[in-house]
Protein backbone atom coordinates (compact mmCIF):
# COMPACT_ATOMS: atom_id res chain seq x y z
CA UNK A 1 0.00 0.00 0.00
CA UNK A 2 1.64 3.22 -1.22
CA UNK A 3 0.59 6.63 0.07
CA UNK A 4 1.37 10.29 -0.62
CA UNK A 5 1.10 12.87 2.14
CA UNK A 6 -0.08 15.87 0.13
CA UNK A 7 0.21 18.38 2.96
CA UNK A 8 2.45 18.54 6.01
CA UNK A 9 4.91 20.82 7.77
CA UNK A 10 7.80 18.40 8.20
CA UNK A 11 10.19 21.31 7.75
CA UNK A 12 9.00 23.13 10.88
CA UNK A 13 10.85 23.23 14.20
CA UNK A 14 8.67 20.50 15.73
CA UNK A 15 10.65 17.94 13.71
CA UNK A 16 14.16 19.35 14.17
CA UNK A 17 15.19 16.64 16.64
CA UNK A 18 14.04 13.59 14.67
CA UNK A 19 13.13 14.61 11.12
CA UNK A 20 15.33 12.02 9.43
CA UNK A 21 13.99 9.24 11.64
CA UNK A 22 10.39 10.27 10.94
CA UNK A 23 11.12 10.27 7.23
CA UNK A 24 12.69 6.81 7.36
CA UNK A 25 9.77 5.38 9.34
CA UNK A 26 7.27 6.99 6.97
CA UNK A 27 8.93 5.48 3.89
CA UNK A 28 9.06 2.09 5.58
CA UNK A 29 5.30 2.35 6.20
CA UNK A 30 4.62 3.12 2.53
CA UNK A 31 4.50 6.93 2.54
CA UNK A 32 6.54 7.30 -0.61
CA UNK A 33 6.14 11.03 -1.26
CA UNK A 34 5.43 14.04 0.94
CA UNK A 35 4.70 17.68 0.22
CA UNK A 36 6.16 19.99 2.86
CA UNK A 37 4.35 23.31 3.04
CA UNK A 38 6.16 26.55 3.84
CA UNK A 39 3.87 29.30 5.14
CA UNK A 40 6.49 31.85 6.21
CA UNK A 41 8.89 33.53 3.79
CA UNK A 42 11.67 32.95 6.32
CA UNK A 43 11.28 29.17 6.00
CA UNK A 44 10.80 28.80 2.24
CA UNK A 45 14.43 28.33 1.22
CA UNK A 46 15.18 26.08 4.19
CA UNK A 47 12.23 23.84 3.28
CA UNK A 48 13.38 23.59 -0.33
CA UNK A 49 16.90 22.70 0.77
CA UNK A 50 15.51 19.93 3.00
CA UNK A 51 13.58 18.54 0.05
CA UNK A 52 16.69 18.58 -2.12
CA UNK A 53 18.33 16.21 0.36
CA UNK A 54 15.55 13.60 0.11
CA UNK A 55 14.08 12.16 -3.11
CA UNK A 56 10.66 11.60 -1.53
CA UNK A 57 10.15 15.22 -0.41
CA UNK A 58 8.53 18.04 -2.38
CA UNK A 59 7.61 21.60 -1.45
CA UNK A 60 4.78 24.10 -1.71
CA UNK A 61 5.44 27.72 -0.75
CA UNK A 62 2.94 30.50 -0.23
CA UNK A 63 1.68 33.29 2.02
CA UNK A 64 -0.83 31.82 4.45
CA UNK A 65 -3.91 34.02 5.12
CA UNK A 66 -3.29 33.75 8.88
CA UNK A 67 0.31 34.94 8.56
CA UNK A 68 0.16 37.88 6.18
CA UNK A 69 3.21 40.15 6.57
CA UNK A 70 2.86 43.86 7.21
CA UNK A 71 1.63 45.94 4.29
CA UNK A 72 5.12 47.31 3.68
CA UNK A 73 6.52 43.77 3.48
CA UNK A 74 3.93 42.26 1.13
CA UNK A 75 5.47 43.42 -2.20
CA UNK A 76 8.94 42.08 -1.42
CA UNK A 77 7.49 38.84 -0.02
CA UNK A 78 5.55 38.28 -3.23
CA UNK A 79 8.70 39.08 -5.22
CA UNK A 80 10.65 36.54 -3.18
CA UNK A 81 7.97 33.92 -3.86
CA UNK A 82 8.13 34.68 -7.57
CA UNK A 83 11.92 34.46 -7.60
CA UNK A 84 11.85 31.03 -5.95
CA UNK A 85 9.79 29.64 -8.80
CA UNK A 86 12.16 31.23 -11.32
CA UNK A 87 15.14 29.28 -9.98
CA UNK A 88 15.89 26.32 -12.31
CA UNK A 89 17.58 24.41 -9.48
CA UNK A 90 14.33 24.48 -7.48
CA UNK A 91 11.96 23.50 -10.27
CA UNK A 92 12.13 19.77 -9.57
CA UNK A 93 11.05 20.24 -5.96
CA UNK A 94 8.57 23.15 -6.02
CA UNK A 95 5.30 21.49 -6.97
CA UNK A 96 2.64 23.99 -5.84
CA UNK A 97 1.81 27.43 -4.45
CA UNK A 98 0.42 27.11 -0.96
CA UNK A 99 -1.00 27.14 1.39
CA UNK A 100 -2.96 30.17 0.28
CA UNK A 101 -6.58 31.21 0.53
CA UNK A 102 -9.05 32.90 2.86
CA UNK A 103 -9.63 32.58 6.59
CA UNK A 104 -12.66 34.36 8.04
CA UNK A 105 -12.46 32.41 11.29
CA UNK A 106 -9.54 34.30 12.83
CA UNK A 107 -10.08 37.45 14.89
CA UNK A 108 -9.80 40.89 13.28
CA UNK A 109 -9.21 39.58 9.79
CA UNK A 110 -8.93 41.97 6.85
CA UNK A 111 -11.17 40.48 4.18
CA UNK A 112 -10.06 42.82 1.41
CA UNK A 113 -6.37 42.24 2.14
CA UNK A 114 -6.80 38.47 2.23
CA UNK A 115 -8.69 38.45 -1.06
CA UNK A 116 -6.16 40.68 -2.80
CA UNK A 117 -3.22 38.55 -1.66
CA UNK A 118 -5.06 35.38 -2.67
CA UNK A 119 -5.63 36.76 -6.16
CA UNK A 120 -2.02 37.84 -6.54
CA UNK A 121 -0.78 34.38 -5.58
CA UNK A 122 -3.21 32.74 -8.00
CA UNK A 123 -1.63 34.91 -10.69
CA UNK A 124 1.83 33.66 -9.70
CA UNK A 125 0.54 30.08 -9.86
CA UNK A 126 -0.82 30.76 -13.33
CA UNK A 127 2.47 32.30 -14.46
CA UNK A 128 4.41 29.20 -13.40
CA UNK A 129 1.67 26.71 -14.24
CA UNK A 130 1.41 25.30 -10.71
CA UNK A 131 -1.60 23.97 -8.79
CA UNK A 132 -2.43 25.56 -5.44
CA UNK A 133 -3.01 24.25 -1.92
CA UNK A 134 -6.00 26.05 -0.46
CA UNK A 135 -6.53 27.05 3.16
CA UNK A 136 -10.20 27.97 3.61
CA UNK A 137 -12.18 28.56 6.78
CA UNK A 138 -15.69 30.05 6.74
CA UNK A 139 -14.90 31.45 3.31
CA UNK A 140 -15.76 28.80 0.74
CA UNK A 141 -18.21 31.01 -1.17
CA UNK A 142 -15.68 33.81 -1.66
CA UNK A 143 -12.86 31.37 -2.46
CA UNK A 144 -14.91 29.65 -5.15
CA UNK A 145 -16.07 33.03 -6.49
CA UNK A 146 -12.47 34.27 -6.86
CA UNK A 147 -11.31 31.04 -8.53
CA UNK A 148 -14.13 31.46 -11.06
CA UNK A 149 -13.51 35.17 -11.56
CA UNK A 150 -9.84 34.59 -12.32
CA UNK A 151 -10.70 31.55 -14.44
CA UNK A 152 -8.05 29.58 -12.58
CA UNK A 153 -7.54 26.36 -14.54
CA UNK A 154 -4.67 24.58 -12.78
CA UNK A 155 -6.61 23.10 -9.88
CA UNK A 156 -5.02 21.96 -6.66
CA UNK A 157 -6.21 20.73 -3.29
CA UNK A 158 -8.85 22.05 -0.92
CA UNK A 159 -6.67 21.30 2.09
CA UNK A 160 -8.16 20.03 5.39
CA UNK A 161 -11.60 20.26 3.85
CA UNK A 162 -14.42 20.81 6.32
CA UNK A 163 -17.13 22.26 4.10
CA UNK A 164 -20.34 20.81 2.75
CA UNK A 165 -20.72 18.29 -0.04
CA UNK A 166 -22.17 21.02 -2.27
CA UNK A 167 -19.03 23.10 -1.70
CA UNK A 168 -16.84 20.09 -2.37
CA UNK A 169 -18.62 19.59 -5.70
CA UNK A 170 -17.85 23.20 -6.67
CA UNK A 171 -14.15 22.68 -6.03
CA UNK A 172 -14.18 19.41 -7.96
CA UNK A 173 -15.79 21.17 -10.94
CA UNK A 174 -12.89 23.64 -10.84
CA UNK A 175 -10.33 20.84 -11.03
CA UNK A 176 -9.54 20.55 -7.31
CA UNK A 177 -9.05 17.48 -5.18
CA UNK A 178 -10.43 17.30 -1.66
CA UNK A 179 -7.72 16.94 1.00
CA UNK A 180 -8.69 14.72 3.93
CA UNK A 181 -6.73 13.93 7.06
CA UNK A 182 -6.88 13.29 10.76
CA UNK A 183 -9.83 15.57 11.52
CA UNK A 184 -12.12 13.24 9.61
CA UNK A 185 -11.24 10.24 11.77
CA UNK A 186 -13.02 11.50 14.89
CA UNK A 187 -16.42 9.97 15.76
CA UNK A 188 -18.00 13.39 16.29
CA UNK A 189 -17.03 14.66 12.80
CA UNK A 190 -20.47 13.78 11.45
CA UNK A 191 -20.62 16.28 8.57
CA UNK A 192 -17.17 15.27 7.35
CA UNK A 193 -18.25 11.64 7.44
CA UNK A 194 -21.32 12.42 5.32
CA UNK A 195 -19.15 14.30 2.81
CA UNK A 196 -16.60 11.47 2.69
CA UNK A 197 -19.32 8.91 2.04
CA UNK A 198 -20.48 10.90 -1.00
CA UNK A 199 -17.15 11.94 -2.48
CA UNK A 200 -16.08 10.13 -5.65
CA UNK A 201 -12.78 8.30 -5.22
CA UNK A 202 -11.16 10.28 -8.02
CA UNK A 203 -11.61 13.49 -5.99
CA UNK A 204 -9.81 12.43 -2.79
CA UNK A 205 -6.22 12.96 -1.71
CA UNK A 206 -4.83 12.20 1.74
CA UNK A 207 -2.78 14.40 4.03
CA UNK A 208 -1.62 14.68 7.63
CA UNK A 209 -1.04 18.44 8.16
CA UNK A 210 1.61 17.26 10.63
CA UNK A 211 2.42 18.29 13.30
CA UNK A 212 -1.25 19.34 13.67
CA UNK A 213 -4.55 17.44 13.36
CA UNK A 214 -3.48 14.05 14.68
CA UNK A 215 -5.86 11.16 13.88
CA UNK A 216 -8.07 9.73 16.61
CA UNK A 217 -5.65 6.81 16.99
CA UNK A 218 -2.91 9.27 18.03
CA UNK A 219 -4.91 11.62 20.22
CA UNK A 220 -2.58 13.86 22.21
CA UNK A 221 0.51 12.99 20.16
CA UNK A 222 2.37 15.13 17.66
CA UNK A 223 0.97 14.34 14.25
CA UNK A 224 3.41 12.84 11.78
CA UNK A 225 3.50 11.69 8.14
CA UNK A 226 4.10 8.19 9.50
CA UNK A 227 0.48 8.23 10.73
CA UNK A 228 -0.90 8.53 7.19
CA UNK A 229 -1.56 4.75 6.93
CA UNK A 230 -3.67 4.98 10.10
CA UNK A 231 -5.59 7.94 8.65
CA UNK A 232 -6.16 5.97 5.47
CA UNK A 233 -7.44 2.97 7.44
CA UNK A 234 -9.86 5.10 9.47
CA UNK A 235 -11.22 7.08 6.52
CA UNK A 236 -11.64 3.96 4.40
CA UNK A 237 -13.66 2.36 7.19
CA UNK A 238 -15.96 5.39 7.32
CA UNK A 239 -16.37 5.34 3.53
CA UNK A 240 -17.05 1.62 3.55
CA UNK A 241 -14.19 0.58 1.30
CA UNK A 242 -10.84 -1.12 1.79
CA UNK A 243 -7.81 0.91 2.86
CA UNK A 244 -5.98 -0.49 -0.17
CA UNK A 245 -8.58 0.94 -2.54
CA UNK A 246 -8.50 4.37 -0.89
CA UNK A 247 -4.70 4.40 -0.89
CA UNK A 248 -4.54 3.44 -4.55
CA UNK A 249 -7.07 6.09 -5.58
CA UNK A 250 -5.58 8.91 -3.50
CA UNK A 251 -2.06 8.15 -4.70
CA UNK A 252 -3.16 8.10 -8.33
CA UNK A 253 -5.06 11.38 -7.85
CA UNK A 254 -2.02 13.09 -6.35
CA UNK A 255 0.21 11.85 -9.16
CA UNK A 256 -2.18 13.19 -11.77
CA UNK A 257 -2.40 16.56 -10.04
CA UNK A 258 1.35 17.04 -9.68
CA UNK A 259 2.33 15.31 -12.93
CA UNK A 260 4.25 12.55 -11.18
CA UNK A 261 4.79 9.24 -12.95
CA UNK A 262 2.81 6.63 -11.06
CA UNK A 263 4.93 3.86 -12.55
CA UNK A 264 8.15 5.31 -11.12
CA UNK A 265 7.07 5.56 -7.47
Amino acid sequence: MYLIDTHNHLGCDNFNSDRDQVLKRSIKLGVIKQIMVGVFASEWQHTIQLAQQHPSLYVACGIHPMYIPSASQVPQTLELLTQLFRQPEYSAKLCAIGEIGLDYYIDNYDQEQQQQLFKLQLEIATEFQKPVLLHVRRAHADTIKILKELKFKLGGIAHAFSGSYEEAKEYIKLGFKIGLGGAGTYPQAHRMHRVLEQLPLDAIVLETDAPDLSPVTQLGNRNSPEFLPEICQQLAKIKGISAELLAEASTQNACELFNWNLNNL
